[in-house]
């Protein structure tokens, strides 16, 4: 039997973290989650936050019941630690291995990027924004963030959100490469840092850490977190620590053709290509050039996700003071008839903060002329089939800026288990919709690992047929 090794993958999302232990071999990819936490906005005086030091000590915790699990087969071989984009920390102090932390890192939702936005575009028009950096117009891009930084004349380094962890765990500063193309600081050809860039916007080329490609080893925990961890020099392996990039991992594209759509809080729809595309006609269409493993790029944009249903739940949850059934609300809106349900814009940017979403889709019906939808399960099939919409043209769009076909859209993520927005999206492009895995992040996180200790070996093609072989995935064929 071949051998089997186990490898730990700290996943963080905008709404929740969780540890997960990956039992992986040439013929084995088994996933256990051994910890969950809440992750979320945190609403001081000056904004939107993060309690990145609550989040860490979950992640230890969680780290911990991992290696209590992997004892009884060998321990864990390495550990990699993946989230969301963007957002940072600011550190200061002389000494490398004993930085500070200098305030709590803003939440990307945080208003205050509007102005740096402005001062960003006096000092480099977009359009050479994007011909340098690849990167559709965020205005939470982390060089927008920056811009707009109250604290910057301060700081000694700047480490995105995996990196601080990753630092805090080992005690090394590197910045990992898919992670660092979304800072718009990123060269998208060279895939070095644009110190020409940061020059020009004030920045110094000395605030940013080194970057390092997935797979480079980061260093070992801090003798300090022995205790807790009940683990010595336990290795931490650099992953696609970008969510997305290790969600793409995780997909297991079928065909050179395939497109996927990742979908969580955000839909991230689009294609994997060898070389960006940075036309004037991408930049129009708000495409975005992100690094992905392997050097791979990922070309997407994106659009909203489960970030719009979720709100909504949380605004229901709120008015009544009773949970709302996701399933229950899912199968009501699948009866409803097409003449209730109304099709709107996903991409307003109404729909970014957090709030009172029915009441926003409703204004922004009744400005288009639009039957407001008013029952429960006629908001929720307005708002899949909205998405499945916004999903479609992006797609179309993918395909037409790349100059490539698409036979195949791979979902991925939690909206994989939706199955009427999984439908909706096969009825809407055209195109089969192949569902699964829901933990795609997690598993491309884990193989990244898998791959750099030796355990497996080849390709991302040939490290993905790995996820066909051992996981059942839902094929939506598309009805006329």
């Amino acid at each position: 039997m071949a051998a089997v090794t186990t490898y730990a993958a700290v996943d963080l999302g905008a709404s929740s973290g969780r540890v997960m232990l990956g039992r992986i071999g040439p013929d084995t990819l088994e996933l256990t989650e051994v910890a969950r936490f809440p992750n979320g906005t945190v609403n001081l005086p000056d904004g939107l936050h993060w309690d990145i030091v609550g989040l860490y000590q979950h992640a230890l915790n969680g780290l911990a019941e991992a290696v209590r699990q992997a004892r009884e087969e060998g321990g864990l071989a390495s550990v990699g630690i993946d989230s969301w984009a963007v957002d940072y920390g600011l550190l200061k102090g002389s000494s490398p291995g004993r930085m500070a932390l200098l305030g709590t890192p803003y939440h990307y939702r945080d208003q205050r990027t509007s102005r740096g936005v402005e001062h960003t575009h006096q000092r480099v028009p977009f359009a050479e924004l994007y011909r340098r950096n690849g990167l559709q117009h965020l205005p939470f891009n982390t060089l927008y963030q920056l811009a707009a930084e109250d604290l910057l004349w301060m700081a000694d380094k700047l480490l995105l959100i995996p990196d601080l962890l990753g630092y805090w765990l080992t005690g090394q500063q590197l910045t990992e490469a898919t992670n660092a193309s979304t800072t718009g600081l990123l060269d998208v050809r060279t895939k070095a840092w644009d110190t020409e860039l940061m020059h020009t916007l004030g920045l110094s080329p000395d605030l940013f850490a080194p970057v390092a490609p997935p797979g480079t080893t980061l260093g070992t925990t801090r003798g300090e977190l022995t205790e807790l961890l009940g683990a010595e020099d336990l290795p931490i392996t650099l992953v696609g620590s970008h969510d997305t990039a290790s969600a793409i991992v995780g997909t297991p594209l079928s065909t050179p053709n395939s497109a996927y759509i990742s979908c969580g809080t955000w839909g991230l729809v689009g294609l994997e290509l060898d070389e960006p595309v940075v036309t004037d006609d991408s930049r129009r269409a708000n495409f975005t050039n992100e690094g992905g493993v392997d050097g791979r790029i990922r070309f997407l944009t994106n659009v909203m996700g489960t970030w719009l249903l979720s709100e909504t739940l949380r605004t229901w949850e709120r008015r009544t003071g009773q949970e709302q059934n996701l399933a229950q609300l899912l199968a009501a809106a699948a009866e409803v008839p097409k003449e209730r349900v109304s099709v709107f814009d996903v991409q307003d940017p109404r729909f970014v903060p957090p709030g009172d979403m029915p009441q926003r889709i409703a204004e922004l019906c009744q400005e288009q002329q639009k039957p407001v939808p008013q029952q429960p399960a006629e908001i929720v099939r307005s708002i899949v089939e909205s998405l499945a919409a916004g999903f479609a043209e992006a797609l179309a769009q993918a395909a037409q800026l790349a100059g490539r076909s698409v036979d195949v859209v791979h979902m991925v993520g939690g909206g994989s288990l939706n199955a009427l927005l999984c439908q909706a999206t096969a009825d809407r492009s055209g195109y089969p919709v192949i569902a699964g895995p829901v933990e795609a992040t997690a598993i491309g996180n884990l193989l990244i690992q898998a791959r750099t200790a030796g355990t497996i070996t080849g390709t991302l093609e040939e490290v993905r047929e790995l996820i066909s072989r051992t996981h059942h995935l839902t094929t939506y064929q598309p009805r006329g």
